[in-house]
């Protein structure tokens, strides 16, 4: 299944151009969504899914294929973007997003939309959902991957942590976090907030082994995965530092842009400032 995986890394920037781009049309459309935290995932998000994860649009439930759980789940806007970039369903489908009608709403749906393999939106709860799959691997004797995106304010909430107990009592080393650290949730910075720092050394003390990296380096995300790959009896957690809104100018570090839609003038300035960015 992973034939047509792409490995150039200039081809790799401009899918992720195109992701944000689908991101940004997503959103304006549906008047409504979460631009800066899926903008600042895309270039994750788009290694994941070109060239990382074991997955066949043609056989989207095939039990062998790698799993991703987004935790993050109001940034569904990147993972659709991605989805439908890769295959599984019209690009078109996109301009849908929170429409009454749309199988595209806010959160994913794994019953409705083909590619998502886990349904999410109450923060926390995604890295239990993402160590039963990683479990049930190990007991079926299979070697699919699980990947679990985690955003840097949902890790505030307590189950993460009882989860991440669980992840090293199991020794998931199929299984891999990526926490994005964008350093923004909706109502400030995260020191602001709750500081979940230093966010490395605390899944350090709960068994996972650490790789920290620029989020939007495409080939330092490629190596972080192959070194993740070679880990053995304990699970990974990759730290992508991030900015939040990345690739738009106005949208980037600024926490107002966790959740609203551009006007249309907006939309015009971000498209057009994509569609002209060098990579």
């Amino acid at each position: 299944m992973k034939n047509d995986k792409i490995e150039n890394i200039e081809e790799l920037k401009q899918i992720a151009k195109e992701i944000r781009k689908g991101i940004i049309e997503a959103v304006y459309n549906g008047k409504s969504g979460h631009p800066g935290g899926s903008l600042s995932i895309a270039d994750i998000i788009t290694v994941l899914y070109f060239n990382e994860m074991n997955i066949n649009p043609e056989n989207p439930k095939d039990n062998n294929r790698d799993r991703l759980v987004l935790s993050k789940g109001h940034c569904a806007p990147a993972l659709y973007s991605a989805l439908a970039n890769r295959g599984f369903f019209d690009v078109k489908e996109l301009k849908t997003l929170r429409n009454i009608e749309s199988r595209l709403q806010g959160h994913p749906d794994m019953k409705k939309i083909s590619g998502v393999d886990m349904t999410t939106g109450s923060l926390g709860q995604g890295l239990s959902a993402a160590n039963g799959m990683a479990i049930a691997g190990k007991l079926e004797n299979r070697d699919y991957r699980v990947y679990c995106i985690l955003g840097d304010g949902e890790i505030e909430e307590g189950q993460i942590w009882e989860a991440a107990m669980a992840s090293n009592k199991y020794k998931l080393d199929n299984l891999c976090v990526i926490v994005d650290n964008n350093n923004l949730q909706i109502d400030g910075t995260i020191e602001e907030v709750m500081s979940s720092y230093p966010i490395d050394e605390k899944f350090k003390s709960f068994g996972f082994q650490i790789i920290n990296i620029d989020g939007h380096d495409i080939e330092e995300i490629l190596k972080a995965f192959e070194v993740a790959k070679n880990v053995k009896g304990k699970p990974t957690c990759i730290i992508a530092k991030t900015v939040k809104g990345k690739g738009v100018s106005f949208m980037e570090n600024q926490v107002g842009w966790h959740g609203k839609a551009p006007n249309e003038e907006q939309y015009r300035i971000a498209i057009e400032e994509l569609r002209n960015a060098n990579n």
